[in-house]
């Protein structure tokens, strides 16, 4: 089978066929790498905030659907847990949307704004806490580095040394500290507050209403546990996740409740259909175009299965060869999206897999349709 390369032969006797096949194939798995690049930044960046809170239970009320759709419970909920052995301690979270002045052009965008009590160690950021004695002052915010322009150059002005004072929400706030969050599909931006300065921003709420609460359990204590108690003791109008549920939790609404998760779902799938189409093309005009010489080994006496590998085999050597420039484009494509929007867009390895898996069974799928012909084909119709 392996001692005369026929698959090779065929594929590089016309090489500027094999070279649209193979532009054919890159666009298809750029096409795919990009729609699952696409979808695993969307949720990526929808949970940055819950991936940088730190807290081994979450407290949500029932309503709550999202970040973005977070509805407010009592705190009494959250002291409640407290009764509970193995609780350590608690802080409630303050999440809202608030319009940002541009300091340099004086155009607004909301910008996600988060609040929390400066006494309690709620995030992962070690910037936070560094600034937390400047964040305890009214009028003090954090502001993150990562987000998108639109917001001003807040952060290269604040690293020289610049004064950075503006509104939010139609309060003047100063920007005392930079953290690194960055921006996501429901926001392009994020500062953090204390509570009682949350509060002043939104004059519509109370501090006894909050978004998110924090459990922090004491160590070796059962997470599970714990978790099953509190559910079975505390009203229905809350829910508690654990810290990888909270993340899930977010991740669900993007993938069920949302049309985005879908398009690029929808994305990778037409990708594929396309890849599958052109290379479909090309191994059934190569079978079309050399189906004399096919009848002549089978009338030689090769069988089917025979010449149905040979097809198998350029549908292969199609998908490496495709595969890879593809590949190579994909990660320049990435670093270009990434640096355009700040979206976490990056290559991994399960996902470099995955396509290189889904081409291989595009090309063979394409090989199993093309060999159709061959199948049939009659040495004595064709002389």
């Amino acid at each position: 089978m392996f001692d005369i390369p026929l698959a090779w032969l065929q594929l590089s006797r016309e090489k500027l066929r094999l070279l649209v096949a193979l532009a054919g194939i890159a666009f298809a798995v750029i096409l795919m790498f990009m729609q699952l690049g696409f979808q695993a930044a969307l949720y990526d960046s929808a949970t940055r905030l819950h991936q940088s809170l730190q807290g081994d239970l979450v407290l949500l009320s029932t309503r709550s659907k999202s970040l973005g759709y977070t509805r407010t419970f009592s705190w009494r909920r959250l002291y409640q847990v407290l009764s509970f052995d193995g609780v350590e301690s608690i802080s409630p979270i303050y999440v809202g949307f608030r319009d940002w002045r541009n300091p340099e052009d004086g155009t607004f965008r909301a910008i996600y704004v988060y609040g929390f009590r400066p006494g309690d160690s709620v995030f992962k950021l070690p910037e936070v806490a560094q600034n937390i004695d400047k964040l305890k002052l009214s009028e003090n915010i954090l502001f993150d580095r990562a987000s998108r322009q639109e917001y001003g150059s807040i952060a290269p002005e604040f690293e020289q040394g610049k004064l950075i004072t503006t509104e939010l929400g139609g309060r003047r706030v100063n920007v005392v500290g930079l953290f690194t969050l960055g921006p996501s599909f429901g926001a392009d931006g994020n500062v953090i507050v204390n509570d009682l300065n949350f509060l002043d921003l939104f004059r519509d709420r109370k501090l006894g209403e909050i978004d998110i609460g924090l459990i922090q359990l004491k160590p070796n204590a059962d997470a599970q546990k714990i978790l099953k108690q509190i559910e079975a003791t505390l009203p229905k109008d809350v829910r508690v996740l654990t810290h990888q549920g909270f993340v899930d939790f977010e991740k669900s609404y993007w993938k069920t409740s949302t049309p985005i998760g879908f398009i690029f779902t929808l994305g990778v799938g037409m990708g594929f259909i396309v890849g599958t189409v052109i290379v479909y093309q090309i191994l059934y005009t190569d079978v079309s175009d050399h189906l004399s010489e096919y009848a002549t080994l089978k009338a030689m006496g090769y069988k089917n299965l025979y010449l149905e590998l040979v097809v198998f085999q350029e549908a292969i050597i199609l998908a490496v060869l495709g595969y890879i420039p593809g590949f190579a484009l994909s990660l320049g494509l990435y670093d270009l999206t990434k640096n355009a929007t700040f979206l976490p867009i990056a290559m991994t390895y399960d996902r470099a897999l995955i396509v290189l898996l889904l081409t291989i069974v595009m090309c063979a799928i394409s090989g199993f349709i093309a060999v159709r012909r061959l199948r049939s084909t009659d040495p004595a119709d064709i002389f």
